[in-house]
């Protein structure tokens, strides 16, 4: 039993490491996807090139789309991007997500840019941290040591010719993370060369050394002369595609959503520049001095002529007419890796050999799936799962294996005997097989495996070495189908899916989860405690398999009690809800701590799915816990409204916490509401960015605040605004921001807003978190008050990170302060200084 165990995790093992050197370009969310004629041609003149390229960034977005189109698709190179962050803290468009739930997005978004580019995804363990200002910071707060490794073992294990950098090393790319990118991309130019850098890698890989380094150079300078660059035009047409490079690199970055980012295309030549940086120099191409012909392997002249043979006899009506030279071609290669011992070789004829595997699959018309009746269970629970497979093509085609070794009694077999299969795939007959199958009693939970350990500010804890890089985890569920094509055996893997139908939109899939037998959702993630009167603190209990059961308690820090101490609860059916309720008691003194529910003891975790449209859906168990602030606060703000906008904003429920019955104004309530009923009114982020109607509705807000309202501006863009007349005098929104949290801060003690209803004091400024603000007022009227002064280390003093004026009877506020961040994460002094904006109206009569 212990050896069936051994080998169970030794294929996960192989499957992680088959990624880590293979990975494709699409979510492993995503089923097979079957490949139009015009595809097939283009990846059977793949199989002849052999080079690669790395492109490397900062972040998601960062990408040149344009380029990697180019490379991937026509000239056919082995082509990524190595983002060195999920883009965490960047802000939202398409949510309230943030920190690492937008890293979980941006990394789906960008996997869904390169199945359409053609590029390959890659990590390293670095967190985006939020906006820096120069590498100096950025490269303390990362672990910079660990962050190379990754870029080693991404360039050892991929082996790129050549790397490109998006950004230069002189900081005009502005974020220190740019910067940081390009002067890192430098130091790994020479060190995964070294084999005295990072030795424990080798055990896995070889050492590599790229050929040259180059930067992706920007053009602002039209007079600039471009003549000593390299100059690749992404603007070709290819009409297999029906589009140009560019064309489809604008597709590509269209995916990035969740940042706002949908570009538009512009057809006809499109220039992009290379700048030489080092390694040995190219002279007209960037390729030169590169074999990238099967030249490169010794004795592969054969299969060269087999895969030219294979393009050239295509036929896009009958492509399994090729599938003879395809299959000589691979019995070739499989003798060719017996005749060699040198890495490099080894690495591309497995390469190549991968990619030649999927080829004659997709000739030969094999497609393949295995879908589960349920989306999710309970390790050592029992799923059934039906496997489908089909020839549509009719080439020779037998099923001789199917291994599900997820299979808990499939793996107490005693030899492989039950994995052997015998069936002659008659053409376009759908082979069904159906299983009821006992989840592995040792699976993981379906936990993004970057998110398996608790987050440093700076770095994501991976200790796995073959995760590392991978923008996800391999599916732990899987089928492996052992298939005689044409006489010729070849193994392919394929991940247990659930499928369903959508009466709107048809067929859908969504990947298997496993998940704990007993999840809990706290309803708040903050608890704000005014004063010593207790609160109810609600609890949803969610069944992971039948007949749950246990006790549910809290563990609260010294000082607090609840009532009732703990909770027994059964829920029958699995996915069964029970919501339990504890009433908390605040201690008398004041601070921010932090809570944990317990289930049978042990910390229990909670259930979270981000469900968009434009990604897969994505699943993660966040430790289930909650803060408690006990806080000296009034407010004297009862009812407040709040615009919403696009980008999420979870300020609502702040306002909720500190009293406030909050209406959440929108376009189809806006005109029959009362405002007058409010004591303030709220704008979300960005709302004059993203809600068109805004244009038509602020002076309806303006005279909200001429006749006595309060209206508070959170921070938008200095772009793309539906009006720049937002306030009722002149003034700018600037890209100014003050990144470092604990920034010093200046204010004006006599101001009523930091007087009433709460005297505010510095240690309100205390225990924020990410930053300060970003895009702050500038060029603001005289009208305008400016109550605070804050600066980052080195920097000139700003003061537009908040302004207000009087107006008639009421009172304007544009507040770049980032509450978006500080109210969710429970800052005390955060939750104070908005409640005096809030609050502002209510101040007696001559102290406003």
């Amino acid at each position: 039993m212990m050896k069936e165990k051994l080998n169970y995790k030794s294929q996960i093992a192989c499957l992680i490491f088959f990624m880590a050197l293979f990975a494709g370009s699409t979510s492993v969310a995503q089923p097979r996807s079957t490949k139009s004629a015009s595809d097939l041609q283009m990846d059977i003149k793949k199989l002849n090139v052999l080079g690669s390229v790395l492109y490397i960034a900062a972040h998601p977005d960062d990408e040149n789309t344009r380029l990697i189109a180019y490379m991937a698709k026509h000239e056919n190179f082995e082509t990524a991007y190595m983002a060195l962050t999920r883009g965490d803290g960047g802000q939202n468009l398409t949510g309230s997500e943030q920190g690492n739930l937008l890293g979980l997005i941006r990394t789906q978004e960008l996997l869904a840019a390169r199945a359409i580019d053609g590029g390959r995804q890659f990590f390293s363990r670095a967190n985006d941290f939020g906006y820096s200002k120069n590498p100096n910071e950025t490269l303390k707060i990362w672990n910079k040591n660990q962050v190379i490794a990754d870029m080693v073992w991404v360039i050892r294990k991929w082996k790129p010719d050549v790397l490109i950098t998006r950004f230069p090393t002189d900081g005009s790319g502005g974020h220190g993370h740019h910067t940081s990118s390009a002067l890192l991309a430098e130091e790994v130019f020479k060190f995964a060369a070294d084999p005295n850098m990072f030795p424990e890698q080798l055990k896995y890989v070889e050492i590599w050394q790229p050929k040259r380094l180059f930067w992706n150079k920007w053009v602002r300078d039209n007079k600039e002369d471009l003549s000593k660059f390299l100059r690749v035009d992404t603007g070709i047409y290819n009409p297999l595609l029906g589009q140009s490079y560019y064309d489809l690199a604008m597709e590509s970055r269209t995916q990035h959503k969740s940042q706002g980012f949908g570009a538009g295309k512009t057809r006809g030549s499109q220039p992009e520049y290379l700048q030489f940086i080092m390694g040995d120099s190219a002279k007209s191409t960037f390729m030169d001095g590169v074999t990238t012909t099967w030249a490169r392997v010794k004795g592969s002249g054969k299969v060269s002529n087999l895969l030219s043979a294979a393009y050239q006899n295509f036929t896009p009506a009958n492509p399994k007419s090729v599938l003879p030279n395809l299959i000589a071609a691979h019995k070739e290669l499989k003798i060719l890796i017996t005749k060699t011992t040198d890495p490099t070789e080894i690495y591309w004829i497995k390469t190549k050999t991968t990619e030649l595997e999927e080829v004659i699959k997709n000739c030969a018309g094999i497609w393949f799936e295995m879908t589960a009746t349920d989306y999710s269970a309970s390790a050592n629970d029992s799923v059934n799962a039906t496997v489908r497979v089909i020839n549509r093509l009719g080439a020779n085609v037998k099923l001789k294996g199917l291994d599900l070794s997820f299979d808990e009694e499939n793996m107490q077999a005693e030899s492989g005997d039950n994995k052997k299969v015998d069936y002659t795939l008659a053409e376009n007959i759908l082979l069904e097989i159906n299983k009821k199958v006992v989840l592995n009693k040792n699976a993981q939970i379906s936990q993004p495996y970057w998110l398996r350990k608790p987050a440093l500010k700076g770095m994501y804890q991976v200790d796995d070495q073959l995760l590392i890089s991978l923008p996800e985890a391999p599916s732990q569920q899987f089928a492996s189908l052992d298939f005689e094509i044409e006489g010729v055996m070849m193994s392919f893997t394929t991940p247990l899916m659930h499928k369903w139908t959508h009466r709107v939109d048809g067929e859908l899939y969504r990947s298997f989860e496993v998940i704990p037998q007993v999840m809990a959702n706290v309803k708040s993630p903050t608890y704000i405690f005014a004063n010593n009167n207790a609160k109810d603190v609600s609890i949803q209990l969610k069944a992971g398999k039948k007949n749950a059961k246990g006790v549910v308690s809290l563990e609260l820090p010294q000082g607090w009690r609840s009532e009732p101490q703990q909770i027994t609860f059964e829920m029958v059916k699995k996915d069964e809800e029970k919501t339990v309720s504890f009433k908390i008691f605040p201690p008398k003194e004041g601070g921010t701590s932090l809570a944990k529910v317990k289930i049978d003891g042990t910390d229990a975790v909670g259930l979270l799915r981000l469900d968009y449209d434009h990604i897969p859906m994505q699943t993660l168990f966040p430790p289930a816990e909650f803060k408690l602030v006990k806080l000296d606060i009034i407010n004297k703000a009862k009812n407040v409204g709040f615009y919403v906008s696009e980008a999420g904003d979870e300020t609502p429920e702040a306002l909720r916490q500190m009293g406030c019955n909050v209406v959440e104004l929108t376009d189809d309530n806006f005109e029959t509401t009362d405002l007058s009923q409010f004591d303030a009114i709220v704008t979300a982020v960005r709302a004059y960015n993203t809600r068109g109607r805004l244009k038509f509705h602020n002076p309806q807000l303006l005279e909200y605040v001429k006749n006595g309202g309060v209206l508070i501006v959170q921070y938008n863009v200095n772009f793309g605004m539906v009006t720049n007349d937002i306030g009722p005098y002149p003034f700018k929104i600037s890209r100014d921001r003050v990144t470092e949290e604990d920034a010093l801060i200046a204010f004006n003690k006599e101001h009523s807003l930091l007087n009433f209803p709460n005297k505010i004091s510095k240690e309100d400024f205390e225990g924020w978190v990410q930053e300060r603000g970003l895009y702050f007022a500038s060029d603001f009227d005289s009208k305008y008050e400016t109550p605070f002064i804050t600066q980052d280390t080195g920097e000139q003093a700003k003061k537009g990170i908040q302004i207000s004026a009087k107006y008639g009877k009421g009172l304007f506020i544009y507040t770049g302060f980032s509450w978006f961040r500080q109210l969710p994460a429970g800052v005390a002094g955060a939750y104070r200084l908005f409640a005096n904006m809030i609050s502002a109206g209510q101040q007696p009569a001559g102290k406003k």
